[in-house]
């Protein structure tokens, strides 16, 4: 169903993505580090929806429908690592900041910081281009917005 999405994403030189393809891509993003830890809890989900709605200013219907659309993508989606690097040549810096921060959320949604959903931000945050000072910045902000 993605084929041609992922083609064009992988490509040598990508084309910056536009707003519809770069939320997909993303929202892709949050799936992948929610099933990091194999346990894709209903509260990742429910977090992942309310997070897209936030950051896009989708309706209920339109969070869920791009998190299920996610989803598919995660799953046909190659290695985290060649997926992750074409993701930082397709969309602005600006954006894949305010993702860390989104894929934080995700990660203690549950209450758990678990140590696959830690490694995968790690590396997540490296290959979109986000030192680890920025992504603990964010971190601290999202635990501090739960009250954790």
């Amino acid at each position: 169903m993605f084929a041609n999405f992922l083609k064009g994403l992988m490509a040598p030189a990508p084309a910056p993505l536009s707003g519809p393809d770069s939320r997909l891509a993303l929202a892709a993003l949050m799936v992948r580090i929610a099933r990091a830890d194999g346990d894709y809890a209903p509260a990742e989900k429910n977090v992942i929806e309310a997070l897209l709605a936030r950051r896009y200013g989708l309706s209920s219907d339109q969070a869920l429908a791009l998190r299920t659309e996610a989803e598919q993508l995660e799953s046909e989606a190659p290695d985290t690592v060649r997926f992750t690097r074409a993701i930082k040549d397709a969309v602005a810096y600006e954006e894949r900041l305010g993702v860390i921060e989104a894929l934080w959320e995700v990660v203690l949604a549950d209450g758990v910081r678990d140590n696959e959903e830690n490694n995968l931000l790690r590396l997540l945050a490296n290959l979109l281009g986000i030192n680890d000072r920025d992504s603990a910045i964010a971190r601290q902000q999202v635990a501090a917005r739960l009250g954790r």
